[in-house]
């Protein structure tokens, strides 16, 4: 949600800064109030010594609405656990159980939606607005940033597990935002891409985000083979293992996809995403940049937690979890490569192979002391994964036949 400083905006950043205040100026007249778009956050538990102070990180988005649809979707949500950014959310405790092994499908308790994209980018953000984040029965008092967006860390004694927090705008209703708090025993983690990893795009990847996000009904979208298993399996080698979805995928989106974990049987868990729109440097935000300093601030917060990092082919994840692993190889369990086909390549980046970045990063490897596999699909991904050691060496396992490939 940050943008890189700088002492002098990018000339589109101020104008665009100038038409946000406008638009709050005129709707705010016409009767708006603020209300809290809550995203999904994380956090660290307390540990046994006094000086090991636990956290959470408490994400959201402050925008206005007329004062009826604000009222009226706060009751809503406090019937469904709070959650006031999506007529159809429920308590992130009543999220689907992660499927494991041995286990049906749970049914997503949040239908996937006949609507377009685009009716998530109906928002009007307001910049600056103050923000009132109730922990442990603690009010800390914060300040949106000029995109609207709250990205804050403030202290908590809460237990690991799922919890909630109290946000609340000024002058506008309270929602609960839920966040996933790491215990300190936790030591597998896993971070996943999405766009082409675990939901199937099989488009020019500049055009991925807008129709995803713009023109394709919600429940079109459909996940990329036995990748859900696969998270099934890594989610079963701890208890309360983490799982964090890195993508560069819009926040305007991120109860869409949020709607298409449950639904599909993902299991839970924080949405690292970014934002469109100019920036104080430029016109865009760097797409690796986001992910590779989004994993640097999790090896900082959560040092005790080596990753699993699922990508693709189709673009950088190749080279940017490589540099990362090479970087910080204490934090990283291994590498997995979910590998395009021909024809999804074109799709991706005019070429039928790999891109010469993505090549670079498979090349270059993750170090010795971490395994890189690379499959076209989840199934084959867990039978490498198997074979680096990864995931349990467990017999009689059916679907899991066909090529992988190992890095060394």
């Amino acid at each position: 949600m940050s943008d890189t400083t700088s002492s002098r905006p990018y000339w589109a950043s101020r104008w665009e800064n100038k038409f946000d205040a406008a638009l709050a100026s005129v709707l705010r007249r016409r009767g708006w109030v603020p209300r809290i778009e809550p995203y999904t956050g994380y956090g660290l538990a307390p540990g046994e010594d006094a000086t090991d102070d636990g956290w959470v990180r408490v994400l959201g988005r402050v925008v206005l609405a007329p004062a009826h649809r604000a009222t009226t979707r706060d009751r809503a949500a406090a019937g469904r656990g709070g959650r006031a950014d999506d007529p159809t959310a429920v308590a992130e405790s009543s999220a689907p159980t992660p499927r494991r092994l041995g286990r049906p499908r749970a049914e997503g308790p949040e239908p996937l939606r006949a609507v377009r994209g685009w009716r998530s980018f109906l928002t009007a953000q307001l910049p600056g607005a103050p923000v009132v984040i109730t922990v442990d029965g603690t009010e800390h008092r914060v300040v949106a940033d000029r995109g609207g967006y709250v990205d804050v860390v403030v202290p908590s004694r809460t237990d690991e597990g799922w919890h909630e927090v109290q946000v609340a705008p000024v002058g506008g209703p309270s929602v609960t935002a839920p966040v996933r708090v790491v215990g300190r025993q936790v030591r597998t983690g896993l971070v996943s891409d999405v766009d082409d990893t675990v939901m199937v795009t099989s488009l020019p990847r500049p055009l991925t985000a807008i129709w995803n996000l713009l023109v394709l009904h919600e429940d079109a979208r459909r996940p990329v083979r036995g990748m859900a298993d696969l998270y099934a399996e890594i989610d079963s080698l701890e208890d309360q293992l983490p799982v964090v979805y890195l993508s560069t995928n819009t926040w305007n989106g991120a109860a869409a996809l949020r709607r298409f974990f449950a639904f599909h049987g993902f299991p839970a868990g924080p949405m690292l995403l970014t934002d469109w729109g100019p920036t104080n440097t430029g016109w865009f935000r760097s797409g690796r940049e986001h992910k590779f300093h989004s994993l640097e601030r999790l090896a900082r917060e959560l040092p005790h937690v080596r990753w699993i990092l699922v990508g693709d082919d189709g673009q950088h994840d190749p080279l940017i979890y490589s540099r990362f692993a090479q970087m910080y190889p204490d934090h990283v369990r291994a590498v997995a490569i979910r590998q395009l086909s021909a024809g999804e390549q074109v799709l991706a980046h005019g070429a039928p192979g790999p891109t010469v970045q993505a090549r670079a990063g498979m090349s270059a490897g993750a170090g010795a002391s971490v395994p890189v596999v690379s499959a076209p699909d989840g199934a084959r991904l867990r039978r490498a994964l198997r074979s680096a050691g990864v995931l349990p060496d467990l017999r009689g396992h059916a679907g899991e036949a066909g090529p992988a490939t190992m890095e060394p």
